[in-house]
C-alpha cells in the first residue's frame, strides 16, 4: 500500500474534560475524495482541526505523507500540501479578491503550478466580476468561492472543506458542488464535510460517518445509499 497523504491513527482529542475523538483512525490516499458526515457535535470539525494542528490530540498520531506531524504547527502542515477551508471561511475581510488570491499563490510540494491565478478566475467567473471588492463586500457564497480559490492557489495535494455549502442559497450551493467535481477530476484529494449527503455521495469515492467521535460507517457511496436505515439513524434523513 502506498503512503497515505493523511494517516491519523488512534486519535483521542479533548476539549477540557470533554472527550471528543475516541481512538479514531482516518486515512486519505492519493486522488481520493472522501465525504465526512455526522450530526452536529459528533467530532467532524475536531478531526479536521486535529489533522491541521489547530487542536492537539491527547494521544494518537497524525502522519502527513509518512511524516509525524501530530500537533505540528498549522503552517508546517499546510506546507506539506494540505489546504484547509474552515467552517466560517476565514477570508481576509480587509483585502480585495485579487489580494486574497495572490497572497496565497505558490507552487505545490512537487513544484506543480497547475492552479494559477488565471485558472482560478476561469473556474470562479463570479470572482472575476468582483476583483476589486473587499472580502467583507462579498456575499456568503462569493466568500466561499474565494476561500476555495485561495486554497487552490497553494496547489495542494489535499483540499479539506468543512461545511462546504452551509448557509448558501441553492443556486450557489450547486455551483460549489460543480467546482468540487472539477477539483476531483484534476486528481487533488478532497475531504468534504457537508450535511447534504445526496450531493456529497455523487462525487465521493468513500464516505465516513462519525457518532460521538467514533466511526460507525465507512464505505462507498453506493453502499451508503443502499442503507437508508443507516442514513435515518445517524444523519436524520
Amino acid at each position: 500500500m502506498t503512503t497515505a497523504l493523511i494517516d491519523a491513527r488512534g486519535l483521542n482529542t479533548y476539549y477540557g474534560s470533554s472527550h471528543i475523538l475516541r481512538d479514531l483512525d482516518f486515512r486519505v490516499d492519493q486522488g481520493e475524495t472522501i465525504g465526512l458526515m455526522g450530526r452536529n457535535g459528533m467530532g467532524k470539525s475536531t478531526l479536521l482541526k486535529s489533522i491541521m494542528g489547530l487542536v492537539k490530540p491527547r494521544s494518537g498520531q497524525v502522519a502527513i505523507k509518512g511524516q509525524d506531524m501530530t500537533g505540528g504547527a498549522p503552517y508546517d502542515i499546510a506546507r506539506l500540501g494540505i489546504a484547509y477551508v474552515p467552517e466560517g471561511r476565514g477570508i481576509f475581510a480587509n483585502l480585495s479578491v485579487v489580494e486574497n488570491l495572490k497572497m496565497a499563490a505558490r507552487a505545490g510540494t512537487r513544484g506543480q503550478r497547475d492552479w494559477t491565478y488565471e485558472r482560478v478566475l476561469e473556474t470562479f467567473p463570479r470572482l472575476q466580476e468582483r476583483l476589486g471588492h473587499g472580502g467583507q463586500q462579498l456575499s456568503g457564497g462569493e466568500q466561499q468561492m474565494l476561500t476555495i480559490g485561495r486554497a487552490l492557489m497553494t496547489n495542494p495535494d489535499v483540499l479539506i472543506l468543512d461545511e462546504a455549502t452551509e448557509g448558501l442559497a441553492p443556486l450557489i450551493a450547486r455551483e460549489i458542488w460543480r467546482i468540487c467535481g472539477l477539483i476531483r477530476e484534476t486528481g487533488i484529494s478532497s475531504v468534504i464535510v457537508d450535511k447534504n449527503w445526496k450531493h456529497v455521495t455523487q462525487i465521493t469515492d468513500r464516505n465516513i460517518i462519525l457518532v460521538k467521535g467514533q466511526v460507525v460507517f465507512e464505505g462507498s457511496s453506493e453502499r451508503l445509499r443502499s442503507q437508508p436505515e443507516l442514513l435515518e439513524q445517524h444523519l436524520g434523513v
